[in-house]
């Protein structure tokens, strides 16, 4: 039962005159409002404000929260994206005074317990990656590849190399060639095997001396992992390239091998993604990035680094540290201000030392057999071009049931949102037709994954027509998605 009066536009609902609060009668001197604010920086005229009580405002943007979809309420099977439930206690951790109080210009000496969080997220984030240094700079996936690449044309500008071409599969994030063309890049995209591997013919042919970096995801975005990883490592090294891993897909992988491991020279973690933090809406994220020791002089800064402080004499007194902020010797500089994005970070850190080694390892191989759980559930009905197996994701394909019936991926994303369930990815990656990208995630149970493959089963049953203009219980069915992204319309004004 709805309370459909209090989710009115809140202007509708203004009546002039009412109030909230009433603040008492200023118990200080009156000063002329132009000694405060110049004439020239006020507005004509008082804004047109809505005017309700506390009870009508609470109650207005309580039922509209209820209207939204949410990781704490529903399933969010968004594929690659990682959309999995944040646990509360990280939240509540990151919330303590000492640590959300902390102002980014307090002195080192004021500031160790934070940095001593910091060095200790660089130092596990570096053991996972198998890659040992570590910049936790970067405020996003995005940036951590942009980052990384700035990082990469500055080794070889020290070298004294002009490298000019970035790789990459056409399975890709987009983010990939983007990033690369920011930093200055000329972007190459190679095809994949009808497998949906990398093509090692292709890139043989691409390699060449003007290769900077080869950039691909593994597991790939298909939801396979790329078994001729070293392979691939090997060709672009023989090249003189560096191998850059993007780590959009760790959760499938961590604690299981490590991309230092099968040829990585670096990569960044999302950190919101793989290690749990508010997720959605434009952010908060952390791209934190993981290189070879060779690279570690680039790397923007300041790094996070430990000290031992002199032994005070006394036998069996225990060793003391200090924590210190350190720029790399050939830095490129900083890529955000101070350390990061330090909210999601500790978030991180926390999860990291709440699941410990093993737990980290039991986080993928959950992921990886939900995953596999749901693909099995569902194969039979909503085919899988590419393997009966898979990681973390799987990318199955509308296009047979659009070409015998008419229902493509967009009426089953929309229909899902009538059953209670967030839409997969769809369309995306661009190699399969009509793509349903599926992730459910370690957190998920069983009933839930059973669930949703039952509510599949049943649209794939229903009417093409009626699904055509699916979702049928939401307030607003099928917007220009093309046309709100291109003339948003971002106020509101009352109407004459």
């Amino acid at each position: 039962m709805r309370n459909t009066l209090a989710t009115q536009l809140i202007f509708d609902l203004s009546q002039p005159g009412r109030r909230g609060a009433v603040y008492p009668s200023s118990d200080v001197p009156d000063r002329p409002l132009d000694d405060l604010i110049p004439a020239s920086r006020r507005a004509a005229s008082a804004p047109a404000l809505p005017e309700l009580t506390e009870p009508e405002v609470i109650r207005h943007f309580v039922n509209l929260s209820t209207k939204n979809m949410s990781v704490d309420t529903h399933f969010y099977p968004l594929g690659s994206c990682t959309m999995k439930y944040n646990p509360k206690r990280h939240e509540r951790l990151a919330g303590l005074q000492g640590i959300v109080d902390l102002h980014p210009y307090q002195s080192v000496e004021h500031s160790q317990g934070m940095l001593e969080i910091l060095y200790t997220m660089q130092q596990m984030l570096a053991e996972i990656a198998g890659l040992p240094a570590v910049s936790l700079q970067p405020a996003a996936g995005a940036q951590g590849e942009f980052t990384a690449l700035l990082t990469a044309s500055a080794y070889f500008r020290d070298l004294g190399e002009t490298r000019t071409r970035v790789l990459f599969p056409n399975s890709a994030h987009g983010t990939n060639p983007a990033s690369a063309a920011l930093a200055g890049f000329e972007c190459v995209q190679l095809k994949s095997t009808a497998q949906g591997f990398i093509d090692l013919d292709e890139l043989r042919a691409a390699l060449d001396h003007r290769t900077a970096v080869f950039m691909v995801t593994n597991p790939n975005t298909l939801g396979m992992f790329e078994r001729d990883i070293p392979q691939v490592a090997k060709m672009v090294h023989d090249a003189g390239g560096l191998v850059y891993i993007d780590g959009a897909n760790m959760n499938a992988i961590c604690g299981v091998t490590r991309p230092g491991d099968f040829g990585g020279d670096m990569m960044h973690y999302n950190v919101h993604k793989t290690f749990t933090g508010p997720h959605g809406a434009g952010g908060p994220g952390s791209g934190p990035i993981a290189v070879r020791d060779f690279l570690g002089d680039y790397l923007p800064g300041p790094i996070v680094v430990r000290n031992e402080l002199p032994a005070d004499g006394a036998k069996g007194a225990p060793v003391k540290f200090r924590y210190d902020l350190m720029m790399p010797s050939k830095s490129i500089g900083r890529v955000r201000s101070f350390f990061g994005n330090v909210g999601i970070l500790v978030r991180g850190y926390c999860y990291l030392r709440t699941l410990g080694a093993a737990g980290v390892r039991g986080m993928s191989e959950n992921a990886v057999l939900n995953a596999n759980y749901l693909l099995a559930k569902l194969k039979d009905v909503l085919p899988v071009p590419q393997g009966d197996r898979c990681m973390h994701e799987f990318v199955a394909s509308a296009k047979p049931i659009k070409d015998e019936r008419g229902i493509s991926a967009m009426d089953i994303a929309k229909r899902l949102l009538d059953y209670g369930f967030h839409a997969p990815t769809v369309y995306f990656p661009l190699v399969v037709p009509e793509a349903i990208m599926i992730e459910p995630t370690e957190t998920e149970s069983r009933e839930t994954l059973d669930a949703f493959a039952d509510a599949i089963r049943k649209i794939l049953a229903e009417d093409p027509a009626y699904l055509h203009e699916a979702p049928h219980q939401t307030p607003v069915s099928r917007p220009d998605e093309v046309r709100a992204a291109r003339t948003p319309v971002l106020k509101w004004e009352k109407a004459t």
